[in-house]
């Protein structure tokens, strides 16, 4: 599994990537592992404020239904486009093609306190 460096991850299985204010935010390498074959990807709080850890959509696999949950406080600004015809660039790309959101964060110091990928590795015993 890959979980690169300059990522912060969140308990739930999302990861941040931080430029500037805007936070692009996808899901992990083991969350999409775990899910299976994803078959579509839904978000329907863009232009909404959504608090850290609240849900801000949901994600289908064949077999399930998962919610995503914001790593940090901030504004939905997008939702990757790529992923209403091609949900599974999710499973092959997670940290790049396959984000999910992008989003003004609040606050951004409150990235820095999600887990490195060293601690998000321990947390899932890899």
């Amino acid at each position: 599994m890959n979980f690169p460096a300059d990522l912060k991850y969140t308990k739930d299985h999302e990861w941040v990537k931080l430029d500037g204010e805007v936070a692009t935010i996808g899901i992990t390498d083991f969350a999409q592992g775990e899910l299976g074959d994803i078959v579509y990807v839904e978000v329907n709080t863009v232009k909404e404020i959504i608090g850290a850890e609240d849900v801000f959509g949901t994600i289908e696999a064949v077999k399930t239904v998962s919610d995503l949950f914001m790593p940090v406080t901030g504004e939905i600004i997008e939702l990757n486009p790529a992923l209403t015809a091609n949900p599974e660039l999710v499973n092959t790309d997670p940290y790049g093609e396959g984000w999910i959101v992008k989003a003004i964060v609040e606050d951004v110091a409150s990235v820095a306190a999600l887990l490195s990928a060293d601690e998000y590795k321990k947390l899932i015993g890899a």
